[in-house]
């Protein structure tokens, strides 16, 4: 084979011997064939061609072969990928070492809490007093905690630190505390914190012989008030005798309880009241009139008047609040408690189930001033305030029209549900009964329409005072008598009466 030279076609294609005149020949034998064989092995050995040569020999030289002169693809592919891989490595290795720091922490916590519980478990008493201390501060903010200390068995030792024979009050703070964050948000650790036995064992505490320690009392009141939010354990606390200790605490009699802790024995009485079976307990103690007595204390009086709504959905209930002294007047006036609507609902909520449930009731209500009252709050009161108030004076008007029928042996039909307006020729009667009947009715139906004319006057007047006062106008400005005449005239038709 001839030798490759670069940029040198001619010692390809002219090889043979020169002439006198120093100058080289062509080969008479060299065919095209030839050529294209020595152009061929010339570019493999790396040699460039001459830019005078010829494009048709390139042409058909490269129809079969591929262009050497490109560099490869799989060296930039590789070197791409390693790139990416360079640039993904801090990141994998970073997300690694995050997830093992984690699991590690994990670990070392869950040891953490199994120490704990053995601790709880062992027979060294400052050792159990600690661990008691310990699960307090772990399950105060940590609901994994609470799970995980429950599995592990915390809850029946500290259960058993409130054994009353043991006068350790700080250890039986701890339990007491530790107790009830484990029952946080956990419904699971309240029901088996009761079954464990302890609302016996709180209850022990409070009687035993020694007075018992105020801090003691007051965590006692709030684990009541934790463990009765489950439904499930409501009949077992308010079976066990849980219910006078925190009538006893909200009445104050010994003058240890705070305020928080009054605020939680109310709360627990709440509670428990919702259970209907609970609601005998309730009424063996004097809570009913304790709570109709300080109904003027705002910060008891909307939570007071909800234990009376759950209360009077029994008869035994409603029974006990007709009897209690003062118990309408008192209700009526929260009727009249425009800054506070809660109030205002609940007392009329009680009122309609009463009314509508005895007449005797409806009779006390209506010596006691109720009808002014509710039509006040028909303008006044809220909207669920104003509804309740029309059909307590619904259930007002009914009574009496009942009322008349069955005094005048039901001549006027006994589907009667209102005082009939104006007279007839036909509803006469020998004795004149009737008539005197329709008209005693219309006299006290124009006293409410007077009642509520006046309310309705009331209401226009101010609202013109504050037009006058918007406007600039002077104080003395004497309303026009067109004013007046409308004034004089105006009804309100949405009402009941």
């Amino acid at each position: 084979m001839a030798k490759c030279h670069r940029n040198n076609v001619g010692s390809l294609v002219l090889d043979g011997p020169t002439t006198a005149a120093g100058h080289s020949r062509i080969w008479t034998s060299f065919s095209g064939s030839a050529f294209r064989r020595k152009l061929f092995n010339a570019m493999s050995c790396g040699g460039g061609g001459s830019r005078h040569r010829p494009k048709s020999d390139f042409v058909a030289d490269t129809r079969s072969v591929s262009k050497p002169s490109k560099p490869p693809e799989k060296p930039k592919k590789a070197k791409s990928e390693k790139l990416s891989d360079l640039l993904n490595m801090p990141e994998c290795s970073s997300s690694e070492t995050d997830t093992e720091a984690e699991t590690k922490k994990k670990v070392e916590a869950l040891e953490e809490l199994k120490l704990v519980a053995k601790e709880l478990q062992g027979e060294d008493s400052a050792k159990r007093k600690a661990a008691a201390s310990n699960v307090r501060l772990r399950a105060k903010e940590d609901s994994e905690a609470r799970a995980t200390l429950a599995m592990l068995g915390a809850i029946p030792p500290l259960v058993g630190m409130l054994d009353h024979h043991e006068n350790d009050a700080e250890s039986q703070i701890a339990s007491l505390y530790a107790l009830l964050n484990l029952g946080i948000g956990n419904d699971a650790n309240k029901a088996a914190i009761v079954k464990a036995g302890a609302v016996h064992n709180m209850l022990k505490l409070i009687e035993s012989p020694n007075a018992p320690n105020p801090l003691v009392s007051e965590a006692i009141v709030a684990n009541f008030l934790g463990l009765s939010a489950l439904d499930l354990n409501k009949s077992v606390i308010g079976s066990s005798g849980a219910i006078p200790f925190l009538v006893k605490t909200l009445k104050n009699l010994g003058h240890q309880s705070s305020p928080q802790s009054k605020q939680d024995a109310l709360r627990a009485l709440y509670n428990l009241s919702i259970f209907s079976c609970n609601v005998p307990f309730i009424l063996e103690t004097d809570l009913i009139p304790f709570l109709l007595k300080t109904l003027g204390d705002m910060e008891l009086s909307e939570r007071g008047l909800a234990i009376l709504s759950n209360l009077v959905s029994t008869p035994e209930g409603r029974k006990a609040i007709s009897v209690a002294p003062d118990a309408f007047p008192v209700l009526i006036d929260a009727l009249n408690w425009n800054d506070s609507p809660g109030c205002q609902e609940k007392a009329s909520y009680i009122l309609m189930v009463m009314a509508h449930k005895a007449y005797g009731d409806r009779q006390a209500m209506i010596e006691a001033g109720v009808v002014s009252s509710l039509l006040e709050l028909t303008l006044l009161g809220s909207t669920l305030a104003q509804k309740r108030a029309s059909r307590i004076l619904d259930c007002l008007r009914v009574d009496k029209g009942k009322q008349v029928s069955e005094n005048y042996g039901g001549n006027l039909g006994a589907a009667i549900s209102a005082p009939i307006y104006g007279s007839s020729s036909s509803s006469t009667n020998p004795n004149g009964g009737p008539i005197e009947c329709l008209e005693e009715a219309e006299d006290m139906m124009s006293d409410e329409k007077k009642a509520v004319k006046q309310l309705v006057q009331q209401s226009l007047q101010n609202n013109m005072r504050r037009i006058v006062k918007r406007a600039n106008l002077p104080q003395d400005f004497v309303p026009s008598d067109h004013f007046k005449s409308l004034t004089a005239s105006s009804t309100s038709k949405s009402l009941p009466f």
